[in-house]
């Protein structure tokens, strides 16, 4: 086998694991490779893949390595760090709608290959064959219950269902890293408590090994164990 060969098959395997591109024949992925212009990205650690606030022009994918995102909270001193791996989408959701820039920023977590189509290159991607377009339907209707979900399923209205719920809905599918940077009074006027409840509860989820924190960071170190406090 050629090395062009290998390349183009290394390439189609890479798409083929995309999660918007799942179900979708070899031919199809073939002949829109050959008619649309994919672009393979690389980046280089600690480079910016893009920032808050940009322009969502694109729909991109890591295909290797990973991305740390970074979510700030506009008006308060609190920022969310998680990272995401291959494959996965960034923030398609933003592609269309009301709002169209990208929530957060991406940077490299080492080396990480991105692929990128352009919004109108992938409106023709979506309108060529119903697999694509039923995979973006669902992963639109998915995010879209679970922001309805979220309030739904409170319970008791504790600090701790209310640090749960905030993490279950800035986090991303399959995310690891997660930690809050933040100044504790902004924490608590996000979760809605006194200092005093903020460091009695931190310091029962830290005893159950799902978080580890300090005045001015938390890091998650069960994430599905946390989650799973809104379930209880």
């Amino acid at each position: 086998m050629s090395l062009l060969a290998v390349a183009m098959n290394s390439m189609y395997q890479q798409l083929m694991q995309l999660p918007l591109f799942q179900g979708v024949g070899t031919d199809k992925i073939t002949a829109l490779v050959e008619k649309l212009p994919f672009h393979f990205l690389k980046y280089r650690n600690g480079e910016q893949v893009f920032a808050a606030g940009d322009p969502c022009s694109h729909i991109k994918f890591v295909v290797s390595g990973k991305v740390r995102l970074e979510t700030t909270f506009p008006h308060l001193r609190i920022t969310m760090q998680q990272t995401v791996g291959n494959p996965h989408v960034l923030a398609a959701e933003y592609l269309f709608g009301r709002e169209t820039v990208y929530p957060y920023t991406a940077i490299s977590n080492g080396s990480c290959g991105i692929l990128q189509l352009r919004k109108s290159d992938y409106i023709k991607m979506i309108t060529s064959d119903k697999v694509f377009l039923f995979n973006i339907l669902n992963y639109l209707s998915s995010g879209s219950q679970r922001s309805v979900q979220l309030p739904l399923a409170v319970k008791d209205g504790s600090v701790t269902e209310h640090l749960a719920m905030l993490v279950d809905a800035m986090t991303i599918s399959g995310a690891t890293d997660v930690c809050l940077h933040y100044k504790q009074k902004d924490l608590c006027t996000l979760l809605g408590t006194q200092r005093t409840t903020l460091v009695s509860t931190l310091d029962k989820l830290a005893d159950q090994d799902i978080l580890e924190y300090d005045s001015n960071e938390l890091q998650v170190l069960d994430l599905q164990g946390l989650l799973n406090m809104n379930n209880k």
